[in-house]
């Protein structure tokens, strides 16, 4: 079991409790295999003998994801069936302001106060997300990672410097970006290029991180989904990209996009040697943002913003106000491993030049 002790995971599968007090959970309970509401842990079988399992999909010859909130039968007549457990809650909209605020700055600042700094890195890219993480480990030493000139390093020389952190830079460049990209698509087992633009650069720096000497890597994933961070969501209804006509039923549909992305961070994260840590992501928060009116989510533009306000108990209001580009567009990985697939002959014109031309690495 990783995430819980195997007793808590039983009483959450008992109650039902899709929110027992943990940041993700996966593994054997008894004669089922049990992954939480949001994925925050992998899990895998084997297609035909649910009996094998692993949490990294490599381990197995023919491996099916366990889905979030489900149990997954080993054994008897049901072995392979997957069975829902648990459905992410849908709270009524908070009607106090200040209260719905007061309850995502506590659970924020228990999650990431509660961080043990052992062995711990930051992955540190200047924004209100990594920077609250950042605050609660102190003594944690924080990396950027981003092509020279790139905005991720220059927005965390600055976070850093506004918040007194020393700051280790991990310069990326082609020759790295080719090597990784086959490690990469092993362990993903996918070859499409915004998964594989999105994970290189943290890839790449956690490699630096573990070579340093650190096993554990403090990120801030889940706050763009759970407090309304992305521009889709702040568009809604308009925005094609999203089905939901509110603001808040947007963000929602973002939560639910969660399990796919973390499966996707989490087994590049191991591979590169270390283990992810996401307090942002623990239950606390999840339950204290879930019920947040779309004003605290998103108001004109300033997305986040319950985050945010949170953020400034802790962080300096230059950071917590400070916006940025998606990790990808933010350390140039997207433009460099274009540049790159065009320089080997797959130019733009060609349908998916990008993915032929990380495909090309594989051979």
């Amino acid at each position: 079991m990783r995430g819980a002790d195997s007793s808590l995971a039983r009483r959450a599968l008992d109650g039902r409790d899709p929110l027992p007090g943990t940041a993700g959970f996966a593994g054997q309970v008894d004669s089922r295999l049990v992954r939480d509401v949001l994925g925050r842990q992998p899990l895998f079988s084997e297609r035909d003998d649910p009996e094998t399992w692993s949490f990294d999909h490599r381990d197995l010859s023919d491996p099916v994801a366990v889905p979030p909130g489900h149990a997954r039968h080993m054994t008897g007549e049901s072995a392979g069936r997957d069975e829902s457990v648990w459905e992410l809650p849908d709270p009524p909209v908070a009607t106090d302001r200040e209260d719905a605020l007061a309850r995502v700055r506590n659970a924020v600042s228990e999650s990431v106060r509660s961080v043990d700094d052992d062995g711990l890195a930051v992955a540190f890219s200047g924004g209100v997300d990594s920077a609250v993480v950042a605050a609660g480990v102190p003594d944690a030493p924080c990396y950027v990672a981003g092509f020279e000139g790139s905005h991720d390093i220059a927005a965390a020389r600055d976070a850093a410097d506004a918040m007194g952190r020393d700051l280790r830079v991990v310069e990326l460049s082609h020759d790295a970006l080719e090597r990784a990209v086959p490690e990469i698509v092993d362990a993903l087992g996918r070859t499409n290029p915004m998964d594989v633009q999105i994970v290189l650069p943290l890839y790449l720096l956690a490699e630096q991180v573990a070579a340093d000497g650190y096993d554990r890597l403090a990120v801030g994933q889940g706050a763009d989904e759970l407090f309304g961070g992305y521009a889709k969501v702040a568009k809604a209804p308009d925005d094609p990209r999203v089905e939901a006509e509110t603001v808040r039923g947007a963000a929602r549909e973002l939560i639910h996009t969660l399990p796919d992305q973390l499966e996707r961070d989490v087994l590049v994260l191991r591979a590169a040697g270390v283990e992810p840590v996401a307090p942002l992501l623990h239950d606390r928060v999840v339950d204290a943002a879930l019920p947040l009116p779309g004003e605290l989510l998103v108001d004109g533009d300033r997305r986040k913003v319950a985050l945010r306000e949170a953020a400034k108990d802790s962080i300096p209001e230059s950071v917590a106000e400070a916006n940025k580009k998606a990790v990808q567009y933010g350390t140039y990985a997207s433009r460099e491993l274009d540049r790159l697939a065009r320089q080997a002959g797959f130019k733009r014109r060609i349908d998916n030049h990008v993915e032929k031309y990380v495909r090309s690495l594989l051979e």
